[in-house]
């Protein structure tokens, strides 16, 4: 029974991992083209029927006057600039972006021949329809370029490559008009009956309850642009503004969260929030905010009921903007009010930061919580979340705070110092002599081994206080996905401005360490097929097949799953390497590893797991073995090597290969 409370838990945290990927790749597809709808917005603004020109020239509005010509007047008929820019350029600018997400230029092309297919299929403005055909099509190319790759005779490459991605992108053009389009623009009108029965019975302000967590979530571009924009475009362009454009991009909640940490907030982060307040107001960066909540989850509350707040206030003053605030900035708000709609606006933004003020300060002032907030470590999960770095945050937090002299010394600190750390170390080590700094030293270590004699000490975001205590002069890093951290790149750069540009040129790093023998990962501890569907239970097969082996004894595997209670093992890049406590090792008979390969990935405290590596160190002869191993999950080749290997042999050639 103890067991059934652990697994319950992993289905719920598999579907929000789920929707933060779909956000995050959604955003993606939208970010890189800010440009262009800040272009947009401001010539509709200015020329549209109801623009701000239309007062100053209004002897201009027939067929032969330039802002009429401009603007379109009645725009979404196509005239003028404003209808053209909405139904084509701003969708095919984000089916190619989508395309090249999964498969560079070519996948970029031909997703956004397949966007042109969807767009002139449909009669709303194709967002959502871009940011289904564009990884569409990128993703059917990079599957058709994979099914000849090397088969083609030296001099057809370029007339292959050509024709398949014509034939290809027009299959996809004519199945995006006749498919997708009309699907599309259901479910657009649909949305849009949705929200005119929110406007009519006055339950607009609940879609607070949706969007404000949203952000979080790294959704907040995809419900914006995915699915407001498209509605609150169609409305300007008949009635001159939308409220829709102000559900999202209102800087209100964000402002007042930021002013209550300022007032009652503890330590770094009451030091941080007025800069993060002027970036997040005046930038329009929301996701400066992020971390904040993530500290304090319950501070949700706060933002939600300011963002109700400021809905409610501009149902009731009937203000709009003309076109998408992009970013959230309140001079891009401005820059897009619509004319009469400027009182309005501006009580909805004062009054969701009120609002959200007055809430996040009672929650903060009655909060029973003595220890200080880590806002370094709610920036890394933050950034685990969007999947990359997130530099505004890091300016605030950064591993530099307070440092002035070089780095020469870096120790990645784990619980038991045998798994975690020696591949956060391993991946860390390698980044930084590429980078030319082959003269700072990378180690692991148990944090009850610590010493305060780092300069830089990098931890898992749950085990950062811990090691605080243990070295105090030390800078610190949280991370959460050891692979790949976001973090790994801003120590480079901490690196460059402290100890100067890398003592060496960049070089490609080669692990030569010696493989240690056959007894460490034998053939009969890999298994090809694993039988667990929870990580207690692919724990529990890990720890068996090392029981098996001789490498430990059955204590041990109570061991792994009391470690995993603590803080994850999930390494990222689909790999989890369970391991025991520091308090354990007596129980290790001698070193050994086990490996599980699972058809179906295992949900890992919300992350897919594909790969279990059970991990029982006696001493230091397995980190080689363990080095090698990190730098094989480095390279998806290698990753798809491991899924596709159909015996043991090849699973241990691949781990163990001299060249990786």
């Amino acid at each position: 029974m103890s067991h059934a409370t652990v697994e319950d838990a992993p289905a719920r945290t598999g579907v929000r991992v789920r929707v933060q990927q779909l956000g995050t790749a959604l955003s993606n597809m939208v970010m890189p083209n800010i440009a262009a709808f800040i272009a947009w917005g401001l010539i509709t603004a200015l020329f549209i029927e109801q623009g701000w020109l239309q007062g100053i020239f209004a002897g201009l509005r027939d067929p032969d006057g330039w802002v009429a010509k401009i603007g379109g007047w009645g725009a979404y008929d196509g005239a003028g600039i404003v209808g053209p820019m909405i139904t084509y350029l701003l969708p095919i600018l984000i089916g190619y972006t989508g395309g090249r997400m999964i498969h560079g230029n070519r996948g970029a092309v031909v997703g956004a021949i397949a966007t042109v297919g969807v767009v002139t299929g449909a009669d709303v403005p194709m967002f959502l329809g871009a940011m289904i055909m564009g990884p569409l099509g990128g993703w059917c190319m990079k599957k058709l370029d994979a099914l000849w790759e090397g088969k083609i005779r030296p001099g057809f490459e370029m007339l292959v490559d050509n024709f398949s991605a014509g034939i290809l992108g027009m299959l996809l053009a004519i199945f995006g008009f006749f498919g997708i389009g009309p699907v599309v623009s259901s479910f657009t009108r649909a949305a849009g009956s949705a929200v005119d029965f929110l406007v009519e019975n006055d339950l607009l302000p609940l879609t607070s309850i949706l969007i404000e967590p949203a952000k979080v979530l790294f959704l907040n571009n995809a419900i914006n642009h995915g699915v407001l924009t498209p509605l609150g475009t169609t409305q300007a362009l008949e009635t001159g503004k939308s409220i829709l454009f102000l559900l999202e991009a209102n800087p209100g909640p964000g402002l007042g969260l930021l002013l209550a940490y300022m007032f009652f907030g503890k330590g770094v982060a009451r030091a941080s929030a007025p800069g993060a307040a002027i970036i997040q107001f005046f930038g329009g960066i929301h996701e400066i905010y992020f971390p904040y909540v993530l500290m304090k989850p319950k501070l949700i509350i706060a933002t939600i009921l300011g963002g109700m707040t400021g809905v409610f206030i501009n149902v009731l003053f009937g203000s709009g903007l003309r076109a998408p605030a992009a970013p959230g900035s309140i001079i891009a708000v401005y820059a897009q009010t619509a004319s009469g709609s400027f009182l309005g606006v501006t009580l909805s933004v004062f009054g969701a930061a009120a609002v959200s003020f007055v809430v996040a300060a009672l929650l903060l002032k009655t909060d029973r919580a003595t220890d200080e907030q880590d806002l370094a470590a709610a920036t890394a999960e933050m950034e685990s979340l969007k999947g990359k770095k997130s530099s505004v945050a890091g300016a605030l937090v950064g591993a530099d705070a307070g440092r002035t002299g070089p780095i020469r010394t870096i120790v990645f600190a784990c619980d038991a110092g045998m798994g975690s750390s020696a591949m956060g170390a391993s991946v860390l080590r390698k980044k930084i002599q590429q980078a030319g700094f082959s003269d700072v030293k990378v180690t692991n270590s148990a944090i009850s081994n610590l010493t305060d004699t780092y300069d830089l000490v990098v931890s898992h975001r749950d085990l950062t206080p811990r090691a605080r205590q243990r070295t105090a002069s030390a800078a610190h890093v949280s991370v959460e996905d050891f692979m790949n951290s976001p973090r790994y790149d801003e120590i480079v750069e901490l690196l460059e401005k402290t100890n100067g540009e890398g003592g060496a040129a960049p070089v490609e790093v080669e692990d030569t360490a010696d493989v240690p023998g056959e007894d460490v990962l034998p053939l009969e501890s890999i298994v090809l097929s694993g039988k667990a569907k929870t990580s207690a239970g692919a724990i529990d097969e890990a720890g068996h097949l090392l029981v098996t082996s001789g490498a430990v004894e059955p204590a041990y595997v109570d061991a792994m799953h009391e470690r995993e209670s603590s803080v994850s093992t999930f390494m990222g890049n689909g790999l989890a390497i369970p391991h025991g406590t520091n308090e354990a090792k007596d129980t290790i008979r001698h070193t050994g590893l086990s490996f599980v390969r699972y058809p179906e990935p295992i949900d890992w405290n919300g992350k897919p797991a594909e790969f279990v590596v059970g991990i029982a160190g006696a001493g230091k002869d397995h980190m080689a073995l363990l080095t090698r191993i990190a730098q094989v999950f480095l390279k998806p080749d290698e990753v798809a090597r491991l899924r596709q290997a159909t015996t043991a042999e090849e699973v241990k050639a691949i781990l163990t290969a001299a060249d990786k």
